[in-house]
């Protein structure tokens, strides 16, 4: 890989998806892209940059989902459900009584372990059951989104919850290697892929949103857009939860900083 077919891919892949890939994920990106020009049968990294621009509609997707990272797992930051459970949610009850509506946005839910950690949190909560529940949960990578949506995983995805919560949202399958989330727990998600640099179809307003280890991968103006944007979705006094390596100091001063990677909207 050349640096000038480095420069190419980073160039796609900021203007498609916004993500900025400095030199420190040469390595990476070379690993990833590799196997897409040997599946494809292509001769060099130039030939298959060549290939993507002619092919845009085909293997525009594929090169996204190469070059997006997903890692997560089942109420990774604990904190933030803990709060979402024992603050959040109580809160919303009082707030929403009339309306009887709570909506939340899992954005870059990856492969699903998110908005089903949400899912489980509202069921722990004792949420009444005559309230409209939706989660959304979007994803960039259509192939983490096909994973998320069949909500089956390997034992060892859950290895480190308690009995009360597997025995409670999973069921196991005949060989007892993997489990699938049940279905009183999927029933309140609704999976979609967004690019979150593109228009946003949905309308809001949300009461909490989940964007966790999403805008690393952005510069500075596009995390000002995007949380700008995250802003408008929310209604007034509505929570926004981050990454631990995340902050919203000089880029947004429309919400409070609550502690702990966790934020409310203040305008």
């Amino acid at each position: 890989m050349t640096d000038k077919d480095f420069q190419r891919i980073a160039g796609l892949a900021g203007r498609y998806t916004g993500i900025v890939l400095g030199d420190h994920k040469r390595d990476m990106v070379y690993g990833r892209i590799a196997r897409r020009v040997r599946k494809l049968n292509l001769f060099s990294f130039t030939h298959y940059l060549d290939y993507l621009e002619a092919n845009t509609t085909q293997e525009l997707s594929c090169f996204i989902n190469v070059i997006t990272t997903n890692l997560t797992s089942f109420f990774r930051e604990n904190h933030h459900f803990d709060y979402l459970e024992k603050t959040v949610l109580p809160e919303l009850r009082k707030k929403n009584a009339t309306a009887k509506r709570l909506r939340i946005w899992s954005a870059g839910c990856s492969s699903g372990q998110e908005p089903y950690s949400i899912a489980m949190t509202l069921l722990k909560a004792s949420m009444p059951g005559d309230w409209d529940i939706k989660i959304l949960a979007t994803d960039l990578d259509s192939d983490v989104l096909a994973k998320a949506k069949q909500a089956v995983y390997s034992i060892a995805d859950v290895d480190g919850l308690n009995d009360a919560t597997i025995k409670g949202s999973f069921q196991h399958s005949s060989n007892n290697k993997e489990v699938k989330v049940k279905e009183k727990v999927s029933k309140y998600i609704h999976f979609k892929r967004l690019n979150l640099l593109e228009n946003w179809p949905m309308s809001g307003p949300f009461d909490v949103i989940f964007c966790r280890n999403v805008v690393i991968y952005f510069d500075k103006p596009t995390q000002k857009i995007l949380f700008n944007r995250y802003a408008d979705m929310l209604s007034i006094g509505g929570y926004l939860f981050i990454g631990h390596s995340e902050n919203l100091n000089g880029v947004s001063n429309r919400f409070e900083n609550i502690g702990h990677t966790i934020y409310r909207k203040i305008f």
